[in-house]
């Protein structure tokens, strides 16, 4: 088996102004709305640790100062948990920054797209393989398993050309996601030889929809850096993706776990309710809770007692 660069760095595009959730992205960053306990970026950069990348890359915009703040040491909140002798929740408040993770960040200036985005990490990634994550999409790998990120990382470690996570979806959803068509290597495992951005439904080369997780090499720089701007007059990576299929293999890889799209109002409360059952000190409260809960009013209550257990993408 052929080993290939290590992947060290991951890229976070975390400039958008999130205007879904207004007003509670106001002044606050969207990536630090919190799902049960921990906020969407810190979801994400677990993932990356999990991955065994150490170096974290954010771009950032005005008003995202909290995301730089949350990974940074909070020396007087230290001393007054150690003080207080809660060393329980010292231990929780140092693990969000292990002492072998790097933070680098730097500004995207001007809501250019997705592939500018990257394209303004370029001085950080260098001439080397990084990912990119969006922290809108909250990925849960199988329990007991690889998370979505690391499973990558082993097809990445294999093939040592880019990947993309997909996931199969509806027809009428193609035109949300970028969309591609290719041939199967093996089970799970497309070469890509198309991709397209939103594509209507009739005109879509599959349903194979791109998720929020890449595993790209270098040479996609150079094709952000020279193309055209793409939908919605922004620089898509997308394209950029496209154009570098002309020089090097690209693969796209159906992951095992789940996606939560928290970027909508819905995926976010899908997110929220599933993962707080499935959590340590508070899923049997909360399962018991939404067991006997009682909606309605004026004699119309009916109480929720059937709980659709998450199904993972396999």
């Amino acid at each position: 088996m052929q080993k290939h660069t290590q992947l060290k760095k991951a890229v976070f595009p975390v400039a958008g102004l999130g205007t879904r959730f207004l007003p509670a992205t106001k002044a606050q960053p969207k990536e630090m709305l919190p799902v049960v306990d921990k906020p969407l970026i810190q979801y994400a950069v677990e993932e990356a640790y999990s991955a065994g990348i150490r170096h974290m890359i954010f771009v950032t915009g005005r008003n995202k100062r909290a995301i730089e703040d949350h990974f940074d040491t909070a020396y007087e909140l230290e001393n007054e948990l150690e003080v207080a002798k809660k060393l329980k929740l010292l231990e929780v408040l140092r693990s969000v920054q292990p002492k072998d993770l790097h933070f680098s960040y730097v500004r995207q200036a001007r809501s250019l797209g997705l592939g500018h985005a990257v394209l303004c990490a370029e001085h950080l990634v260098g001439d080397e393989p990084f990912a990119v994550l969006l922290a809108d999409d909250l990925m849960v790998g199988p329990p007991g398993g690889l998370s979505v990120l690391g499973q990558m990382a082993e097809q990445f470690n294999v093939l040592g050309e880019s990947i993309l996570a997909v996931q199969e979806v509806p027809a009428e959803q193609t035109q949300r996601y970028g969309i591609v068509a290719g041939e199967t290597v093996r089970d799970g495992l497309i070469k890509v030889s198309a991709m397209v951005e939103k594509p209507a439904p009739e005109v879509a080369p599959s349903r194979m929809a791109v998720a929020g997780r890449y595993i790209l090499t270098p040479g996609v720089f150079d094709q952000l850096r020279h193309q055209n701007k793409g939908a919605g007059g922004e620089i898509q990576l997308t394209d950029g993706i496209a154009g570098l299929m002309q020089h090097q293999g690209v693969y796209a890889f159906q992951y095992q776990g789940k996606r939560y799209d928290c970027g909508s109002k819905e995926g976010f409360l899908e997110a929220t309710v599933e993962l707080a059952l499935n959590h340590h000190e508070v899923g049997g409260y909360f399962r018991n809770y939404l067991e006997n809960l009682q909606i309605g009013w004026s004699g119309k209550e009916r109480r929720v007692n059937k709980l659709t257990p998450v199904v993972y993408q396999d």
